[in-house]
């Protein structure tokens, strides 16, 4: 079996054990990349010698018979909001194309002490706004299984390069199902924690009460190894749960006895493709099979979830895109074409004598301002920001922002009622499979439906993880969605790894792989 097709896990143990080198395991994943990153546009930025330098120490390392981290030699993709000191930090936007954060986040301190090769950045929608990596400024992304369908989003680059076996193990964000959602449409897995379970600081902000960063592999055993790294308590981040982390890799075997599985009815209604709703349906006779007790649920506000989360979403994504400015940092239009352009339209207005309209004409400062914000974001980031900022306007924030803030905690109060029932929700995670690239793309309001089952969780915050479980007829994977309790994501890895161990479908590869 070839380098690149074994697991994270596997990896793991034949490096430990002397089989494999950190070189020849990172050389085995450059050279994927380098013959398919063209086609699927995984990756935005590689750090090839970079990560071949810390390949070889970490061999001498081994070879010296030195400690080493429990991800030592394997490579690991990072999605591109994620701060690396002294590289590129892009958001797919051209606002931040030539942002070089001076520090690491948090999540990359502890992928550097735990020997991780951080081999690239991936790409994703402009500022993780969007469910199909197409809103990216800086590139397109396509899904390995089909190049012309998308990979999903925001995290599209992330799980396409998991899925074309660019590498083992991949970080991703998710505010309204940006792993889940790619996780499914790539034939991945991937987990969104609880709010809190993984430090924000460094992150850059879309959405702060939602967003959440989180581990995605092509196993719920690797995705557990990864958020053992990932999860944990940091100071510097004050929404950052100080609870202690499990060792999810140890409690992956343990029996679930007695499990309770709700399904939502509404989950299943008008407007679930047909294809999707079979292979869901027979994830579920999996666990019926093995021993679980299923249950039928109500989650009676889940219709609003989309409505409260299109409001709340970008009003603070309006507030969080504010410092967007051209002064400090970031893209700042041509000054000089703007200075002259204003002294031309003054010399006019002077000369006309309409002493009116120049007293009324913005100033330089401004102009700069405006012309920055309308160059730098691209379409769908703009419409975001002007949502908004109306939700968040004078008169209307009681009615609109307030108002989804109420729905958002009767949302959390239908999820603490189900599990005082069940003790896992199963569901589907998105309506439909993969769709073509543009087939969506003037249709907002159709792309946004794509969050339908997603969104819940992070209205909630709640852990809730995707998992593959079959395939339609054109060959296009589908996920299948659990939710769990909060801080519960052990459970969820429990239950994850005990339907991989009897279904197949996660080992699954492309052709194109």
């Amino acid at each position: 079996m070839s380098l690149i097709d074994l697991t994270a896990t596997e990896l793991q143990s034949q490096l430990a054990l002397g089989h494999i080198t950190a070189v020849e395991v990172t050389g085995a994943f450059w050279a994927q990349i380098e013959r398919l990153n063209e086609q699927v546009g995984a990756f935005l930025a590689t750090r090839r010698d970079m990560a071949l330098e810390a390949a070889e120490r970490i061999d001498l390392q081994r070879a010296k018979g030195a400690a080493v981290g429990p991800l030592a030699g394997i490579p690991v993709a990072l999605k591109d909001l994620i701060c690396t000191q002294g590289e590129r930090t892009t958001c797919a936007s051209r606002m931040l194309a030539s942002f070089v954060p001076p520090y690491d986040a948090t999540v990359v301190e502890r992928l550097r002490s735990a020997d991780a090769i951080l081999i690239g950045k991936t790409n994703l929608d402009e500022f993780a706004m969007g469910g199909s990596t197409e809103s990216s400024a800086l590139g397109v992304t396509r899904n390995p299984w089909d190049l012309e369908c998308v990979p999903g989003g925001s995290s599209g680059g992330a799980a396409a390069c998991l899925a074309a076996r660019m590498v083992p193990l991949s970080v991703g964000t998710d505010t309204g199902g940006s792993i889940r959602q790619p996780a499914a449409f790539c034939g991945v897995t991937g987990l969104k924690p609880t709010y809190g379970r993984v430090s924000r600081y460094g992150l850059i902000a879309f959405a702060s009460s939602l967003d959440q960063i989180g581990p995605m592999a092509r196993s719920a055993e690797d995705v557990a190894l990864l958020l053992e790294v990932l999860a944990g308590h940091d100071a510097r981040d004050s929404t950052s749960a100080a609870v202690p982390v499990p060792r999810y890799t140890e409690c992956l075997r343990q029996p679930l006895s007695g499990l309770r599985i709700g399904v939502p009815r509404a989950h299943f209604a008008d407007g679930l493709d047909p294809e999707v709703a079979a292979a869901v349906q027979e994830g579920l006779r999996v666990y019926r099979d093995q021993g679980a007790e299923i249950r039928e649920i109500e989650l009676p506000h889940g219709r609003y979830g989309i409505a409260a989360y299109y409001v709340i979403a970008p009003s603070e994504a309006s507030s969080n895109l504010a410092r967007y400015d051209g002064v400090h940092y970031g893209y700042r239009t041509d000054e000089a074409a703007l200075l002259a352009e204003w002294r031309e339209e003054s010399r006019r207005l002077m000369d006309a004598g309409d002493t009116s309209a120049l007293q009324q004409s913005d100033n330089p400062l401004v102009r700069m301002y405006r012309r920055t914000r309308a160059e730098g974001f691209g379409p769908e980031v703009k419409r975001r920001i002007m949502l908004g900022t109306y939700a968040l306007s004078a008169g209307y924030y009681d009615a609109y922002y307030l108002k989804a803030q109420k729905v958002r905690r009767l949302i959390r109060q239908d999820y603490d009622r189900a599990f005082e029932q069940v003790d896992l929700i199963l569901g589907p995670v998105t309506p439909g499979p993969a769709f073509r690239a543009g087939e969506k793309a003037s249709d907002p309001l159709s792309m946004y439906l794509v969050d339908l089952f997603t969104v819940g969780a992070n209205l909630a915050g709640i852990p809730a993880i995707s998992v593959p479980c079959g395939f339609t007829s054109r060959g296009l994977p589908v996920g299948l969605h659990l939710q769990a309790p909060p801080l519960e994501e052990s459970r969820l890895l429990r239950a994850a790894y005990m339907y991989q161990q009897t279904t197949d479908w996660h080992t699954r590869k492309p052709s194109l792989a």
